[in-house]
């Protein structure tokens, strides 16, 4: 008996989603809640599972397709329904409808959209990179492990792509190739325009001497994670320091809503943190009440999970203030975009020693530019400042943090 899978709820006021691959094709055998396609809604990736134990039936949508919640994706003749159904020859896939790509073990895995793109970027051949993800799947970090290796074999032209239309060669051998914007991308793109287009942002710039953090750090770190369990960064301090500031400059926190001000006696701190299809603002719920081993396991899970395609819709609801870290890239300054309906996002940047007066003394210290980005409606420049004054002494006297000061 074909059993129709659906898709399912994605999350309040989320209708649609597009399918980004299929995971099983069909004759492939199934077990009850093995993932069999993926799909891209405007913030997360979803699995859908199959209700039943069987083997993969029709498939009712193609990559890139829009699906509306509730409706039939595919079928799975579940096992004991009656005549065995033997798994089809695969036919010839037309040009840019490929979804799989022959991998290593027992079987053909199928690549996800970051590995995809990964093997044309770098010239890899699948069939020669040996999976170390579940089930024996190919990752990206396989993917550029092959093509560091010296003894490579030679890359056949790449594989069609399921959303990349056919490339423009020219005489010189220059090469284009258009890729359809994923669904998040093109929310990311959305959001940003709409804050410019809303709010009127200005960004205020500091410096912070990082001595002191890298101190204590390099000092307590082996303790911290022995103890935690969890490595000490600098985004706990960081985050402690934007709760005491946010405490002293309330607008900071708040944000607009019609002709209305609210304003927040907590401090959901959203962090940017970098997805394979795009960046992802996860909440740190109630970071002021947190302590700095809390906010970086948090944090540390929120990274894993955003590799993985794992965060839920509910943990990047909400939020009141924004940290994003562009120094783990190398960025030495910036301006960040405001995360809607936010008040102002908090930029930090890489760490440089130059040269600075002590005490009438030029000395060498460990620097690092501050950035805030702020919507004028509701912030003043003297608050701006101000903010940035409280953040930058309470990292340069970590016992600021300790002692609420």
């Amino acid at each position: 008996m074909a059993i129709e899978v659906t898709v399912p709820v994605l999350g309040e006021s989320i209708t649609e989603a597009t399918l980004g691959e299929w995971l099983k094709q069909p004759g492939d055998p199934v077990k009850a809640d093995e993932p069999i396609a993926s799909l891209e809604t405007d913030k997360v990736s979803v699995e859908v599972p199959s209700p039943v134990d069987g083997v993969m039936g029709e498939q009712a949508v193609k990559v890139g397709d829009t699906v509306q919640v509730g409706a039939m994706i595919a079928t799975i003749e579940a096992a004991g329904s009656g005549a065995p159904v033997a798994p089809p020859a695969p036919p010839p896939a037309p040009a840019g409808a490929g979804q799989q790509a022959p991998g290593t073990g027992d079987g053909p895995a199928a690549l996800s959209p970051s590995v995809r793109r990964a093997v044309l970027e770098h010239g890899v051949d699948p069939a020669t990179v040996k999976g170390t993800g579940k089930d024996g799947r190919i990752t990206k970090d396989d993917v550029i492990a092959a093509a560091a290796t010296p003894a490579a074999a030679p890359a056949p032209a790449p594989s069609p792509e399921p959303q990349l239309a056919p490339s423009v060669a020219a005489a010189s051998g220059r090469k284009e190739e258009r890729v359809r914007m994923t669904r998040l991308r093109q929310t990311i793109a959305k959001r940003l325009k709409e804050a410019q287009n809303t709010a009127a942002m200005l960004t205020t710039f500091n410096d912070v001497d990082m001595t002191a953090v890298m101190e204590a750090r390099a000092k307590y770190k082996d303790l911290f994670e022995k103890k935690h369990g969890v490595r000490l960064g600098f985004m706990g301090f960081f985050a402690k320091a934007a709760c005491l500031a946010l405490k002293d400059v309330p607008s900071v926190n708040a944000s607009i809503e019609g002709d209305e001000i609210v304003y927040h006696d907590y401090a959901d701190i959203s962090v940017a943190v970098s997805a394979p299809q795009g960046l992802v603002v996860p909440v740190v719920r109630d970071a002021d009440q947190m302590s700095v081993a809390e906010i970086e396991r948090t944090i540390g899970d929120f990274g894993r999970r955003a590799k993985d395609g794992t965060l839920k819709m509910e943990e990047m609801k909400g939020g009141t203030f924004t940290i994003s870290n562009g120094g783990v890239f190398g960025s030495l300054m910036s301006t960040p975009i405001i995360n809607p309906p936010q008040s102002a996002v908090l930029g930090l940047h890489r760490i440089d020693d130059r040269p600075v007066v002590r005490d009438g003394q030029i000395v060498i210290r460990p620097m690092m530019y501050l950035a805030l980005s702020y919507d004028h409606r509701l912030v003043d420049g003297r608050e701006a400042v101000t903010f940035l004054v409280a953040l930058k002494n309470a990292i340069e006297d970590p016992t600021r943090i300790l002692i609420d000061l």
